[in-house]
């Protein structure tokens, strides 16, 4: 076992649950190999909410960090002793990096939607004069780092499709802290969706695949769409997207871009992009 330029062995780790199908293990070694951490390790946790907090506390001191996946972002940021702006904005936290004073904890997702948008370019067309509005279907834990990484690239408009508006309370908000311009639609395939969805920069669909595959007909028509989902793939929304000769990326890309930010957290080093990428999506 080689020494790292840390000098020593460090530890890192997903806490989720259900665990076992987390595709975090692979990313993250794949970038500490290329980074030449050959000493450091990342593993999986089984971990609810409840058990968060004793689970951190108690890690060996060789842990330098972890991600936080379902069901437990709200815990992590409630347990930690350091919080980031955008965290504490989003109301929940997938990294904990330890700190002098405990732990630190940020909410990567949001880079991970970022870079997602700007795989399909949305970004560039917002730069560029497009009309920035866009349509976020579902109203759970991804909704808000969504609406947080739209803001950021300058969209002045969010259509927030969800079941039911008081559910959806939390992320409009969110829009109204970010000033962002906001509107509640039903969670139907009707025509007004269909509308909103050919007219918008970009969608983003953060449900579950048969929730999607409801309004997959309205959605269809949005020229790039952003599906949450990676397993299985294409989710029936993504097969409607390119079927409808729209451009489509899915999880996987949100999961990569938001590992990106997590693996110079825990390192301090830049994030080996092309190793990540390769282990993650071969074909890309």
């Amino acid at each position: 076992m080689s020494v790292s330029p840390h000098g020593d062995r460090r530890r890192a780790a997903v806490l989720g649950s259900p665990i076992a199908h987390s595709k975090s293990p692979a990313v993250h070694m794949a970038a500490y190999r290329a980074l030449g951490l050959d000493d450091w390790t990342y593993d999986r946790i089984e971990c609810t909410a409840e058990q968060l907090p004793a689970v951190v506390s108690g890690a060996d001191p060789a842990f330098v960090g972890f991600s936080v996946t379902m069901p437990n972002k709200l815990a992590a940021l409630e347990f930690a002793t350091e919080r980031t702006e955008r965290a504490e904005l989003v109301g929940s936290a997938n990294t904990l990096v330890r700190s002098p004073n405990g732990w630190h904890a940020d909410c990567t997702d949001i880079d991970g939607m970022s870079g997602a948008l700007s795989e399909l370019g949305v970004d560039a067309e917002i730069a560029g004069g497009a009309a920035p509005e866009a349509v976020v279907v579902g109203a759970g834990g991804t909704a808000r780092p969504t609406v947080m990484a739209l803001a950021g690239i300058g969209v002045q408009k969010i259509a927030v499709v969800a079941r039911d508006e008081g559910r959806a309370a939390n992320v409009l908000d969110l829009c109204d802290r970010l000033d962002v311009e906001r509107e509640f639609v039903p969670f139907e395939p009707t025509p007004d969706l269909e509308r909103r969805s050919r007219e918008a920069a970009v969608v983003v669909s953060t449900v579950p695949a048969p929730a999607a595959a409801v309004v997959a007909p309205a959605l269809a028509h949005g020229g790039r769409v952003i599906d949450v989902i990676y397993d299985p793939w294409p989710t029936p929304l993504a097969q409607a997207v390119s079927d409808a000769g729209g451009e489509v990326v899915g999880g996987l890309v949100m999961l990569l871009h938001q590992a990106f930010r997590q693996v110079e957290l825990f390192t301090g080093l830049p994030a080996p992009r092309e190793a990540m990428r390769k282990v993650l999506i071969p074909e890309g």
